[in-house]
């Protein structure tokens, strides 16, 4: 059996492109510079723009002796409210009555404790509403979200600042850039309570049994083709959070959308005229950006979907 330090296991769901990943780095850095021993690390598969992906932080005071996934996260930090409901993305495996929930949505607490089943101690803030307000750009979440964890595992105002300035240099962004992303990460670090308990003393971590891997036999074990392709029934549509809006009067019929899409989610009528197939459309918005009469908008999902 192995045992570890007490140590506060944050997970961490968004969608490719939100900046998971370099959130829980943000979280991780802010621990470390705080003295704490910190560890961060992502799950994806292929990195397509808009996919579930998944990142962990465990912060702790001393050696960190798990590794791998986070099956039962003390804090839990949810890039888009619609991952929720995505079977795929499994949002809310291993949480318990004592996770510390925190969404990103518009929606208030009660809200999403009623449609989701939730337990009280859920928080939430619209960081892409605030993303598109300060930036400019709602998938610029990697700040926000690594300052909001910082705050929910009381870690201090100012090595969340340090560790925003610090990962947003090391993707090589523009100072001007930096101090956007640390001026929103700042307000969102003061809008949010922290309801976590301080990790100096936390709960241990359960112990767990020693895995021995065992492999199977070429037959079974290497890659091949069983069974006929089932990509049609992922609908990628579900990995949306900005959706194109198509105005038909300022359409000029030039397919260009058709050509661009990289989901082929765009077919073209009898007359040259598109139509998007939302169950497949992700929302990439390549579309948008070759569309020469701006004929197609974006349109935040969720703001289109209450109308």
């Amino acid at each position: 059996m192995v045992r570890g330090p007490a140590l506060l296991r944050i997970r961490f769901h968004g969608r490719g492109g939100q900046g998971a990943k370099t959130a829980a780095r943000i979280a991780g850095t802010a621990a470390f510079l705080e003295g704490y021993t910190a560890q961060d690390s992502p799950i994806y598969g292929a990195e397509r723009r808009g996919a579930p992906v998944v990142a962990f932080c465990r912060l702790a005071r001393g050696p960190i002796l798990e590794r791998g996934l986070i099956a039962h996260p003390d804090l839990l930090v949810v890039g888009d409210a619609s991952l929720l409901t995505d079977p795929a993305a499994r949002v809310l495996d291993g949480v318990t009555a004592d996770t510390v929930l925190f969404i990103n949505s518009a929606s208030a607490p009660d809200v999403l404790r009623r449609e989701h089943a939730l337990s009280d101690r859920v928080t939430t803030l619209d960081l892409t509403g605030l993303a598109l307000a300060k930036l400019g750009k709602g998938s610029a979440l990697s700040a926000p979200l690594g300052a909001v964890a910082g705050r929910l595992a009381n870690l201090g105002r100012e090595s969340v600042k340090e560790a925003v300035i610090r990962e947003m240099r090391e993707l090589g962004l523009a100072d001007s850039i930096v101090r956007q992303n640390l001026d929103l990460a700042v307000e969102c670090f003061d809008s949010v309570e922290a309801l976590a308990a301080r990790f100096a003393s936390p709960r241990g971590p359960a112990p767990q049994t020693l895995w021995t891997p065992s492999y199977e036999p070429p037959t079974r074990g290497t890659a091949r083709v069983a069974a006929r392709g089932n990509a049609f029934l992922r609908k990628t549509g579900d990995w949306r959070v900005f959706r194109p809006d198509l105005d038909l009067e300022k359409c000029n019929g030039c397919t260009l959308c058709f050509v661009y899409c990289p989901e082929g989610a765009i077919k073209l009528t009898d007359k040259d005229r598109p139509i998007i197939d939302y169950d497949y459309c992700k929302g990439c918005g390549l579309c948008i950006e070759e569309c020469p009469t701006h004929a197609l908008t974006s349109v935040r999902e969720e703001a289109k979907v209450k109308r």
